[in-house]
């Protein structure tokens, strides 16, 4: 009697096991199979879209990475609300994953962010902005050039205008290196002296003719690092200013540094050739 017992207890667990071992085979089968009108790229975003809701820091910004690597606008908006996410990291991935969207609906995501907390986020959003390359960011990192705090930021946000390229930003950028001529110019930090190279190799992207003066001024001065003046001598040869060759002509013959010289005469021959194509036009 007990044998029988146990006996047709083993056969009900047995069957319960099965039921339970089916459950989770088909459950498995359906998820595996998902929606079959997705693309694969389709699925592999809805893959990585899942793991921005674990509670991982290091899982959300690897999703973020992966939906980056994918530099697809479909990606980068699901990429997009993990731009308010808790952690500063998970929000620079964000901000870098976003930036394959139309630039003008990137930027207007990216530019709330130039008010957060964290030097780093802020830096690295700048550098977003910049690679989104549209014009609605100049107002904000301009503002951000003259008033944020950390040199890092003002240096990024220098460099980012100059990928914009747009001349609005020419006074501000020339300001930076100018400076307020009315007091006494105190040694630079190497902080403040990536600013000004930044804010100099900036003006050289831009092509304004309008920085020629600035540029001048910062080829000639010698409290100026040679790597700031090197790239004055490089900006005012893309510039192409027949005005800039008397300024160079003397830092090519100073021999102060011999690559300040090469940089002086690589942009005397670019002058000259500019000049030489409007002659023939």
């Amino acid at each position: 009697m007990i044998n029988h017992r146990k006996s047709k207890l083993g056969r009900r667990i047995r069957v319960v096991v099965t039921v339970i071992a089916f459950s989770v085979a088909f459950t498995t089968f359906v998820a595996g199979q998902e929606n079959p009108r997705l693309t694969p790229i389709q699925r592999e975003i809805e893959r990585q879209r899942q793991r921005l809701g674990s509670l991982e820091v290091e899982e959300r910004r690897d999703a973020l990475m992966r939906l980056a690597n994918l530099k697809r606008p479909e990606a980068s908006q699901a990429a997009a609300a993990a731009l308010s996410d808790p952690s500063p990291t998970v929000r620079v991935a964000a901000a870098h994953a976003i930036i394959f969207l139309p630039n003008q609906e990137a930027a207007t995501l990216l530019l709330p962010l130039l008010k957060d907390k964290s030097e780093f986020v802020r830096r690295e959003v700048v550098f977003a902005l910049g690679e989104t390359r549209h014009p609605s960011a100049v107002s904000a990192l301009v503002d951000l050039l003259n008033r944020d705090k950390q040199r890092s930021v003002r240096a990024a946000a220098a460099i980012a205008l100059g990928e914009i390229g747009d001349a609005g930003a020419v006074p501000a950028l020339s300001q930076v290196i100018a400076g307020d001529s009315s007091k006494k110019q105190k040694s630079k930090s190497a902080e403040d002296e990536f600013v000004v190279r930044s804010a100099v190799r900036s003006l050289g992207q831009i092509g304004s003719r309008q920085a020629v003066p600035v540029l001048i001024g910062a080829l000639q001065n010698e409290s100026n690092s040679i790597d700031t003046r090197r790239e004055a001598a490089t900006a005012l040869g893309l510039l192409g200013d027949a005005s800039a060759l008397p300024a160079l002509n003397t830092a090519f013959q100073a021999n102060t540094d011999p690559y300040l010289s090469e940089a002086a005469r690589a942009a005397i021959r670019e002058i000259n050739r500019t000049k030489a194509k409007g002659a023939g036009n």
